[in-house]
């Protein structure tokens, strides 16, 4: 078993580091919000601290490729205290420039870097059922092998350097932001003609015009719960990474283009922090319609 310190532990950095612990690994983590740090020691974890021991493997699960990089390789970076020849696996959404800038720097202190953007949500970090989104050199999938065996149910192996895996993910992050921004508008639509959303979920879950997406986020707002599980403020971010890469192919994305801009109205009228589904709110306040849950 190995010492394996988790960065990170939001909803899906948290459900990981259980992960890692019910395999049997010695878990430190840390969090910027103490209380994330406290559910981890009450389950059998350990706060990490300058004083941990080094780690065999460092999972960093924060929000975005700053805090990837301060997290890291800032001021006494968490980088510094892997055993020599230790793994990193970098989970945030990032571009592969940036990944393969970060294995470059992880190569130059004697690490090992694998790019290794998640997807599944909390539910499925929690049960250690995540899909694994990696590319990396045959030593970072070695290095990695434990953690990705507690954490993960499907590892894809894209290749033998930073960078596919970073791609892979925001080929996902198109489709999956496009798909809920869809169940939004769909939802929308059903409810301007008087359809029981209920009823709505049951026809298109067996019919052509369904979705994993749709079939989960229809759901939240049948139920009125926008507890976050993935947050509207994800998708500026991650479908901005998303069409960045796109530009700098001279690619053009107008459905990302469009479902972007309506994650960033719904971030601006205060929907930033409730689950992704919110982006229904949007929709139907435009037409003053009333949602499951409304007055």
């Amino acid at each position: 078993m190995s010492i394996i310190h988790v960065i990170g532990l939001g909803s899906m950095g948290l459900g990981m580091a259980q992960s890692l612990l019910r395999a049997g690994h010695t878990v430190h983590g840390l969090d910027l919000n103490p209380a994330q740090t406290a559910v981890l020691e009450q389950a059998g974890g350990q706060a990490l601290t300058r004083h941990s021991p080094l780690a065999d493997a460092l999972v960093c699960v924060v929000l975005n490729a700053a805090q990837t990089e301060s997290a890291l390789f800032g001021d006494d970076g968490w980088a510094g205290y892997l055993k020599p020849g230790g793994t990193i696996l970098s989970c945030a959404t990032v571009s592969p420039d940036f990944a393969r800038k970060m294995e470059e720097m992880a190569q130059d202190r004697g690490l090992h870097y694998l790019d290794a953007p998640i997807s599944g949500g909390s539910l499925r970090a929690a049960s250690g059922e995540l899909s694994v989104i990696a590319s990396g050199t045959p030593a970072a999938f070695d290095g990695a092998a434990e953690a990705l065996a507690a954490m993960a149910q499907t590892v894809h192996r894209l290749g033998d350097q930073a960078g596919p895996g970073s791609a892979m993910k925001a080929v996902n992050q198109l489709l999956a932001g496009v798909h809920i921004a869809a169940m939004g508008e769909a939802l929308g639509l059903a409810t301007s003609q008087g359809l029981d959303l209920s009823r709505v979920l049951d026809v298109i879950r067996v019919s052509a015009g369904t979705s994993w997406m749709f079939e989960n986020r229809a759901p939240h707002v049948i139920d009125a719960d926008y507890t976050p599980r993935s947050s509207i403020n994800i998708w500026p971010k991650d479908l901005g990474i998303v069409t960045d890469i796109a530009s700098a192919a001279g690619l053009p994305l107008p459905l990302t283009q469009t479902a972007l801009a309506q994650y960033r109205d719904a971030a601006q009228a205060g929907l930033g922090l409730e689950d992704d589904a919110a982006i229904t709110k949007l929709v139907a306040s435009r037409a003053g319609l009333k949602l499951p849950g409304d007055a």
